[in-house]
């Protein structure tokens, strides 16, 4: 029994244990991070995935095309101007019926991809971005408990079945009434359609950080949102005009009964019998002109559409009439008008001016946030340089020197447009800003013949510790006898390069261009392995012929490179470094002179003593002379010679082969 019992025991605990997984596996699956999505195979969109993204961006416009649609079957009522009567305008109708559905499917698709879509549990947005909700049970339960039934009543198409179904089946009602009824209904749909434009337009924001909602985009928004409201009042002064008109022609049918019905107003009923003799013997054009004193309505705000026969023109003429008259009366806050005395009308215009009065403060607001934020950046220079010139006078400082500052901040300016880049790359990740760099100065330095053929870890190491310059025109980088705290690499402009002769005038004169570089005395420091906090001496003074662009490396950095990155120390490298600098190109040619001179001098000597050389020779004791190229080469051989031995010796002495020769003295007579 105790067997069993404990096998029982085993059976449960087995059982507990798989419901028990099955329900934590099924409590794992329910929720998932935004970043593991990927993982699940699941059906669901994740709302911050790039589908989600894209398809809210495609369904916010096609809400934009509804928004100008519905308020165009206001336009579908038109005036026969020949038989005075009112009829539909067929080839609009199927028009908008079939953008309508179209439209119409977004909207069914929108429900669809919303009960599709994960959210975020409202549990789990203590920290971080929350976890996802993917359970279909509960994604379906919230949305109906939700937004479902506006979505679903926004996607029904009533318009649709308002005009082709519904309508023609009120068998002995008037115009007026169905028209009453479509400016209700396509409303009463329109709101909430409306509505759905702006937690759709925040979706999209937030989705994307933020970055979207600039100055621009919130200008260009409302912008559309004064254009819509401009085409809404146009089209409903049209329907409004249209009721007026047909108000006119039931006040002369009521004079004129028993031999006029509502129904004549109908061109449906044009060929009905007597309507030909109650419209010969009406006077519709007459007594319904708003020039005519005895006319039996006031028409007020309409004039217009009656003075211009608006109601039998053509759809574009129409419209555009319409669109502008929105958009005046918008834009003046029906200052303009004069209304009649009727409610509805009043009304009407309270509710044009009012909207109108609102839209244009926010269009008007968010124009000038687009203009100070295109120019914040501009005013916030302009303030810096009162502040400057300001300082300059309380410092009593020369013209020269307040121009050479004026001119830097212009350049400056130019160049960055402000924008404090370092300030910038600073608030990035380290990530980000070592992307940053290699994009920016990769490129750049490879044109370096010195760092062309570097690995691509030591050109980002160096690429990730460039620091742009800016030089104006006649600055001074560095002078000669000051201590070499910046290797700069020349981008654009040119630079000039000379030594002193022992302080004096200008000597050696060189310039620098794109892909040159100066300060080469720090590398040779850099190199050399032994602590050193001492800086190595300018031998040059290096000044900017006019404005020059260039990337600097610090001290600091370049010891770090040369002593992370061993490739620095390559023979190859200092041979190219020898090559490509100016510095060690003039220390060669004076030496080539300093040799010539003295090949010279023991050439002039041995002339001299030709006539002793001529007696000695007839003995046999005399060796030939070598000429300037062999002495030459041969101390060319036995200088690379020692290089080598020296860096095969110690690591400390490959840093003197790249030194500075000793300084020649030319005043001396060899």
């Amino acid at each position: 029994m105790s067997n069993e019992g404990a096998a029982h025991h085993d059976s449960g605990s087995i059982t507990t244990n798989h419901k028990t997984g099955k329900s934590l596996k099924a409590k794992v699956l329910c929720r998932v991070f935004s970043e593991d999505y990927e993982r699940v195979k699941s059906n669901i969109f994740d709302p911050r995935g790039q589908t989600v993204q894209r398809w809210n961006r495609i369904f916010f416009m096609a809400c934009l095309v509804s928004m100008f649609v519905d308020p165009l079957f206001f336009l579908v009522p038109s005036i026969d101007g020949n038989n005075m009567c009112l009829e539909d305008a067929s080839a609009l109708k199927i028009s908008l019926t079939i953008i309508r559905s179209v439209v119409d499917a977004f909207y069914t698709a929108q429900i669809f991809v919303r009960f599709k879509t994960a959210y975020v549990a409202p549990s789990s947005r203590v920290f971080g971005r929350g976890e996802l909700v993917i359970d279909s049970k509960k994604i379906t339960l919230r949305y109906l408990s939700r937004g479902f039934w506006i979505d679903f009543f926004a996607a029904i198409p009533l318009p649709q079945l308002l005009i082709w179904v519904i309508l023609p089946n009120f068998g002995g009602s008037t115009m007026a009434r169905r028209k009453n009824r479509i400016l209700f209904i396509i409303f009463f749909q329109y709101l909430p359609r409306f509505c759905l434009l702006f937690p759709l337009r925040s979706e999209i924001i937030n989705a994307s950080g933020g970055l979207t909602e600039t100055a621009w985009a919130g200008a260009t928004f409302n912008f559309m949102l004064f254009m819509l409201a401009s085409h809404i009042a146009g089209a409903c002064w049209y329907l409004l005009a249209i009721d007026r008109q047909e108000f006119c022609w039931r006040s002369v049918c009521d004079q004129e009964k028993p031999q006029c019905r509502y129904d004549f107003l109908d061109c449906h009923h044009v060929q009905d019998p007597g309507r030909d003799t109650w419209y010969n013997m009406a006077n519709l054009t007459s007594l319904c002109d708003p020039n005519n004193a005895n006319t039996p309505v006031q028409w007020g705000i309409y004039y217009n559409f009656e003075t211009e026969s608006i109601g039998s023109c053509k759809f574009f003429s129409k419209y555009f009439f319409c669109f502008w008259w929105g958009l005046n009366n918008l834009s003046d806050v029906c200052q303009n008008l004069v209304p009649a005395t009727y409610i509805g009308e009043e009304l009407f215009l309270i509710v044009v001016a009012t909207i109108g009065l609102v839209l244009l403060a926010l269009l008007i607001g968010n124009m000038l946030r687009y203009i100070q934020f295109t120019t914040i950046r501009l005013e916030k220079w302009r303030i810096k340089r009162i502040g400057t010139e300001q300082w300059m006078h309380h410092r009593h400082l020369p013209p020269e020197l307040r121009q050479s500052i004026r001119t830097y901040d212009q350049y400056k300016w130019v160049t960055t447009r402000g924008v404090d880049e370092g300030a910038l790359l600073r608030g990035l990740p380290k990530d980000l800003r070592r992307e940053i760099n290699r994009h920016i100065c990769f490129d750049l330095v490879r044109r370096v013949p010195l760092f062309n053929q570097m690995d691509e870890r030591t050109l980002d190491a160096i690429c990730e510790r460039l620091k742009p310059v800016l030089c104006t025109q006649d600055m001074f980088l560095v002078c000669q006898g000051d201590p070499v705290r910046d290797m700069f690499f020349i981008i654009r402009g040119h630079l000039e390069s000379w030594t002193t002769n022992g302080g004096g005038t200008g000597f050696n004169l060189c310039r620098l261009g794109p892909s040159d570089f100066c300060g080469e005395e720090l590398l040779t420091w850099a190199l050399d392995l032994r602590p050193n906090i001492i800086l190595p001496s300018s031998t040059r003074t290096v000044k900017a012929v006019k404005e020059v662009e260039a990337f600097s490396l610090a001290a600091e950095d370049l010891k770090f490179v040369a002593a992370q990155f061993r490739s620095l120390h390559s023979r190859e490298l200092r041979h190219k470094f020898r090559f490509y600098s100016h510095q060690w190109r003039t220390w060669a040619a004076c030496f080539i002179q300093s040799a010539w001179r003295r090949h010279k001098k023991l050439k002039e000597e041995t002339k001299s003593r030709e006539p002793k050389a001529g007696l000695a020779g007839s003995n046999g004791n005399l060796k030939p002379l070598r000429s300037f190229w062999e002495v030459y080469a041969t101390e060319l051989i036995e200088s690379t010679r020692r290089d080598e031995n020296d860096q095969a010796g110690s690591a400390s002495n490959a840093v003197n082969t790249v030194q500075k020769p000793v300084d020649l003295d030319f005043s001396v007579d060899y």
